[in-house]
């Protein structure tokens, strides 16, 4: 993947509170339009190329990348309370081939060939800094481009799944206060052990957080982030459970295996870890066929964001064709923060 080395990136070797401190600023450049009506959440946007949580640690940036042409940019994940990230290394490129889901491990690779196993645990600032940080940013940011905010509930010892939901949807509200647009609940993190993470999984419990969340938000558009799903019987399960409350569902967020270095020991304690890149797009792609499908079959009116391994013209489009409303980008991004720049070009010729 070719890389433009005079514009900043995250930093693999540094930490995440130095790459959250050290965000860029963002850039002047030429952003060629991509011709069509483009929608997100049936909102208007500029194009359908948009950004994940994984790189938009804090408003700044969000601004460095909206600056780069993306249009749908979704703030890093966001908690009731602070929670601290996971130590280094939180980046481990891994050597593979296309994923199906079926790997029980991988191992380090020496060099980024495309794809890495992500373990930051879904660290968050506290709610004050947070907010503020959302309400800041949507006043900088170009009104046609817009602001999703990620959320996800903190499990507590003894909390039933109502007071996850509780939690989901204070969250959810203070970021629709501060200024968010969107809210997405991310309902899958393959790094961290409690339920919040695999809420996906659990159509009822899925349903209960989903309600609740859109009852503290109204109208405003509701995305689930979900992880990799294969069967038609659960995604059906899944879809029928949260159909009522959701506007888009937003997969895949990676590709659970363990992984080994290079002297063969287990890392991350022994932990799976969420893969994501390159190996990650032919099963996102499968992916958002089969729930596009799915959504067309039940004549719901919910809307399909592709994600996972997408890092050019030809893969934003194959997603589109495949029922994708938009194509959100990350390990491409973070690699190549050039990437949207050249996809809008690659389009145009």
């Amino acid at each position: 993947m070719e890389v433009n080395s005079r514009l900043s990136r995250y930093d693999l070797s540094q930490t995440y509170h130095s790459n959250y401190d050290n965000a860029p600023e963002p850039v002047d450049v030429d952003v060629p339009a991509i011709r069509g009506n483009w929608t997100f959440c049936g909102l208007k946007v500029p194009s359908p190329l948009g950004i994940p949580a994984g790189p938009l640690l804090n408003g700044r940036w969000v601004l460095y990348y909206a600056s780069l042409g993306f249009d749908v940019l979704t703030y890093k994940t966001v908690r009731s309370g602070p929670r601290e990230c996971y130590e280094l290394p939180n980046l481990v490129p891994v050597e593979t081939g296309p994923l199906t889901g079926t790997e029980e491990r991988l191992t380090e690779s020496r060099a980024m060939n495309g794809s890495w196993a992500v373990s930051f645990g879904m660290p968050s600032a506290d709610p004050e800094v947070w907010q503020r940080d959302i309400e800041a940013t949507r006043n900088k940011l170009d009104a046609e481009k817009l602001l999703s905010v990620s959320v996800v509930g903190t499990v507590q010892p003894g909390w039933s799944i109502d007071d996850l939901a509780t939690d989901y949807a204070q969250c959810a509200r203070w970021a629709i206060d501060a200024g968010a647009d969107t809210i997405e609940t991310n309902f899958s993190c393959p790094n961290v052990e409690t339920c919040d993470g695999q809420l996906y999984q659990n159509p009822t419990e899925a349903a209960i957080v989903s309600e609740a969340v859109r009852q503290a938000i109204g109208e405003r558009p509701l995305i689930l982030k979900i992880g990799h799903m294969t069967q038609a019987s659960n995604a059906e399960e899944l879809l029928a459970a949260v159909g009522p409350f959701a506007t888009a569902i937003a997969m895949t967020n990676s590709v659970a295996t363990k992984v080994r270095g290079q002297s063969g020991e287990l890392l991350f304690a022994g932990q799976p870890r969420g893969i994501c890149g390159e190996a990650t797009f032919d099963a996102s792609l499968r992916q958002t066929s089969l729930f596009s499908e799915l959504a067309r079959e039940r004549s719901d009116a919910l809307h399909i964001i592709s994600v996972g391994g997408v890092s050019t013209d030809r893969h934003v489009q194959s997603c589109l064709k495949a029922g994708a409303e938009s194509v959100h980008i990350a390990t491409a991004a973070m690699i190549d923060p050039n990437v949207a720049l050249k996809i809008r070009r690659s389009w145009q010729a």
